[in-house]
């Protein structure tokens, strides 16, 4: 046995345990009496999947995914360890062993959307990023190989210097030619010189291309974000995402600029070093060269333990970003309920764990590079000793044996670069894995190519027997639904009756698992969604304000909005008076999300940005629940301007403040339980009276 990870939940998300082992030749597993296993061979890769307060481990063979397992999220760190050591396992075994010839019935056919495919070669993929540039990297190659070359010329010229010059002045048997002298210096100097002008330019034009590179990768990563639906948001940390656009793709420029040239400094040193080397003496070449197997082998061995090393690393720094994201914004409920030394402690607690996987790493590297720079003394010593050698038996002279000493410094000076590289590239590997998992994840509302531009919509909304699920919980179950244009709907009912679900449906940010949303006579999901969208006014109960002044974040829906439009919005909105008010007007900051203003002024705000896309279909979901009595009455005043004309879809608590509502819908466990007007309602003594009397009952209280 190598490892084990124990499991607290089944494949239908109950508590269950159930135990993973790892062994030298085989991977285990053992739940509810049932017994699993797959050969190491077999295996391609296991994946983890963090999807909030649940993580997935999902085994892979081949580019399927065999199996899968959910585990909540407080064994994140046990996974962590399981798959470094899973790595390592399969990199001493070179995963050779046979595949096994039975096959385990697939009970997890149907791999989840959401989980990426393993980029087995996360740095090739980078070329295609690179693609665009491709005259920028043939001419970082050329100027590459031409810095290299001209770094070798100083030893050439130091053998004919120590021959022709050096012992000739020490035996005093020749006259000292001080124009070749200054010839040897000159050549020595203009080497230096065009070798220092040859890597200036080289370093300048990779990282120019390092930087067009990542800038396209960070693009490509936030663009392909906003593609994806609100599940997949649901299901991450904002600091993990963050750092993955962040600092992963940094650690990339890093590597391309810094790294990745000075390893191609090294190939091509070592490679023409090796032939000069051959081509001045063979025998010398050989015994320099001697301990370079042993190199090789201890590469390859560190390679495969810091590529796990470093994958953790990663995650453990964004473990650490979400803390950071968790707490600093929400520092006023950390403050108000006294929770400093709880947070300081979640935050040691994620720092022990980034020393923990960097002193991992560390232990391996500590005892890699002093080996690398002991097999190059051995080497040094050997070509000292066969030198002399070869010296005494007259069949090399001491200028020869002196810039072979040189070579081999540069040979075994690289040698000891590269070895350096290897753990830069294991980290730029698993920072680009981490953003191409981001990429490979397919949008799980795909869009149809033949969708239709609809342009200005009347409001006409049905609801044809859609249902809809959420994993295994079946939310809305057979809703059914036409509203007219320009009528204004109040949807009540308990909560968890899948009230904010239907309009999360309506703005489509999830499809339907069955049925249909129809808006105008057309299938939603036949509709272009960007323009469908610049149909909609969302006024939510926690309203997202962004960090700028009030006049930008009331023309976020139309930037283009003029200063006089922006006031008339805001004079509709009853938050004109309050923005006056403020020392700079509408100039005036708003603060991170908002916190310079009330919750009232934040709703009004977030009115007003509504009124000015002038939307056809208006979204209020509990726009008046969390403010007192007189805030409510100055929103609901500005919700009455704002409904007028628009087909609105209303959800509140309060249920006062659906008293304008053509017809109110009672929903309960995903289905409509009544329909009708309040007093039909009320004089029906179902649900909504009930609803109501409790809040009467409330507000009397």
């Amino acid at each position: 046995m190598v490892a084990s990870l124990q499991t607290d939940l089944n494949r239908t998300l109950r508590f269950h345990a159930g135990l993973i082992v790892l062994t030298n030749l085989r991977l285990l597993h053992l739940e509810e009496a049932v017994f699993h296993e797959w050969k190491l061979g077999d295996i391609h890769e296991l994946v983890l999947e963090e999807m909030g307060p649940t993580v997935a481990l999902h085994l892979q063979t081949g580019d399927s995914t065999a199996w899968h397992w959910r585990l909540t999220s407080r064994f994140l760190r046990d996974i962590e360890a399981f798959i470094v050591r899973f790595h390592e396992l399969r990199g001493s075994n070179g995963n050779d062993d046979e595949a096994g010839d039975d096959e385990e019935e697939d009970l997890f056919a149907a791999e989840p959307a959401s989980v990426p495919k393993l980029a087995s070669k996360p740095l090739l993929r980078l070329l295609g990023f690179s693609r665009p540039w491709i005259g920028l990297m043939l001419c970082g190659l050329g100027l590459t190989v031409a810095s290299t070359g001209a770094g070798l010329i100083g030893p050439w010229l130091t053998m004919s210097l120590v021959d022709d010059v050096l012992i000739p002045l020490q035996s005093a048997t020749h006259e000292i030619d001080t124009a070749r002298v200054y010839r040897f210096a000159g050549g020595l100097l203009g080497a230096a010189v065009l070798t220092w002008i040859l890597k200036w330019a080289t370093t300048y034009v990779v990282a120019r291309l390092a930087e067009r590179v990542t800038s396209q990768m960070r693009r490509a990563t936030f663009e392909h974000l906003q593609k994806l639906s609100l599940g997949y948001f649901n299901k991450k940390r904002t600091g993990d995402l963050i750092s993955r656009i962040g600092s992963d793709t940094d650690n990339i420029s890093l590597f391309i600029s810094i790294n990745f040239i000075d390893f191609a400094c090294d190939v091509l040193t070592i490679v023409f070093t090796a032939v000069v080397m051959f081509s001045i003496n063979p025998v010398l070449a050989l015994a320099a060269l001697g301990p370079l197997p042993v190199v090789a082998w201890l590469v390859q061995w560190v390679r495969v333990r810091l590529r796990g090393g470093f994958a953790a690393a990663s995650r453990a720094w964004s473990a650490m970003n979400s803390v950071l994201t968790d707490t600093i914004p929400g520092v006023r409920v950390v403050k108000a309920f006294a929770q400093e030394q709880r947070e300081i402690e979640r935050f040691r607690q994620q720092d022990q764990h980034i020393f923990d996987t960097n002193d991992r790493v560390n232990r391996t590297w500590s005892f890699f590079e002093p080996t690398i720079y002991f097999l190059t003394d051995i080497g040094l010593l050997v070509v000292w000793s066969v030198g002399a050698w070869c010296v005494a038996q007259e069949h090399t002279t001491v200028g020869v044996l002196t810039g072979f000493v040189l070579y081999v410094g540069k040979f075994y000076g690289r040698l000891d670069s590269m070895s350096r590289f290897v753990a830069s590239a294991q980290r730029a590997a698993s920072s680009a894995h981490r953003v191409f998992e981001i990429l490979d994840v397919k949008p799980d509302m795909p869009v149809n190519k033949d969708t239709r531009q609809i342009g200005r919509l009347t409001g006409e909304i049905e609801f044809r027997d859609i249902k809809f699920r959420h994993g295994i919980r079946q939310i809305i179950r057979g809703f059914s639904l036409k509203i007219a244009p320009g009528e204004m709907i109040g949807l009540v009912g308990p909560s968890g009756a899948g009230k904010t679900t239907l309009i999360n449906l309506v703005c489509r940010f999830f499809d339907v698992s069955e049925g249909a949303i129809l808006v105008d006579g057309n299938d939603l999901r036949e509709i272009d969604v960007m323009d469908y969208r610049r149909n909609l006014g969302l006024v939510l109960q926690e309203p997202y304000l962004f960090f700028g002044t009030i006049a930008e974040n009331i023309a976020y829906g139309r930037p283009g909005a003029t200063r006089a439009e922006i006031i008339a919005a805001a004079r509709a909105a009853r938050a004109h008076d309050f923005i006056l008010k403020l020392a700079d007007g509408y100039d005036s900051m708003v603060g991170e999300r908002g916190q310079q203003l009330s919750g009232g002024e934040r709703q009004r705000i977030s009115i007003a940005r509504a009124l000015l896309v002038d939307p056809a279909i208006l979204i209020l979901d509990e726009a008046t629940s969390s403010v007192d009595t007189e805030t409510e009455r100055e929103i609901q005043a500005a919700l009455d301007h704002l409904v007028k004309g628009r087909t609105t879809i209303a959800i509140a608590h309060r249920l006062g403040t659906l008293r304008k509502a053509n017809r109110l819908v009672v929903l309960e466990n995903g289905v409509i339980s009544e329909t009708g007007t309040h007093d039909a309602l009320m004089k029906h003594g179902g649900t909504y009276a009930r609803l109501h009397a409790a809040m009467e009952e409330v507000n009397h209280a």
